[in-house]
């Protein structure tokens, strides 16, 4: 049996998106990344708009049954950090309007269980998500780091399902 993760590494403007099979083993498999870039929207709120759209579109196309997305953390901009926080909002919107289960990483986090160093630069989260889907060239960094989120959660997924305990409940034990 497989599950089918969205990896959503939210933006204001490009938003990374990162879909992966993950069998009962905990095997990863890539299906599908890339970002929504939402710049060509005129005005912030057509970005979020054009989030929802293409976002809605993605979950349509292939059908995810759960969905990891990375917390926001605190920026220098207090601007730039409440555009993101609207960003990842309609993110989850998106998400929950379809009844998708949705689990929440920080950053450092994510960059533990890709690299096994939560201070990991975004060259070394590219590199190791590509070693660990088997992708060939650079990957996009937005995508990458959605790709990176649901690796997290497959993982965490995994560890949980050895052990015999309810993912949410382990993750929530911290």
């Amino acid at each position: 049996m497989r599950t089918r993760i969205l990896g959503i590494d939210p933006g204001s403007q490009r938003t990374g998106i990162g879909i992966i099979d993950v069998d009962a083993a905990g095997r990863t498999h890539h299906v599908y990344h890339a970002p929504l870039v939402l710049l060509g929207a005129d005005g912030f709120p057509q970005r979020l708009k054009l989030l929802l759209q293409e976002l809605t579109g993605v979950i349509e196309t292939w059908r995810p049954q759960e969905v990891a997305i990375e917390k926001v953390f605190m920026a220098r901009n207090p601007d730039s950090a409440l555009k993101l926080g609207q960003a990842r909002g309609a993110a989850i919107g998106a998400v929950v309007l379809r009844d998708l289960p949705v689990h929440e990483y920080a950053a450092r986090e994510i960059k533990l269980a890709v690299v096994g160093k939560g201070g990991a630069e975004k060259e070394q989260v590219q590199h190791m998500v590509g070693l660990m889907l088997g992708l060939k060239g650079k990957l996009q960094a937005d995508a990458a780091d959605a790709l990176a989120v649901a690796i997290t959660h497959a993982h965490g997924r995994a560890t949980a399902n050895r052990i015999g305990v309810d993912a949410r409940t382990a993750w929530s034990r911290k």
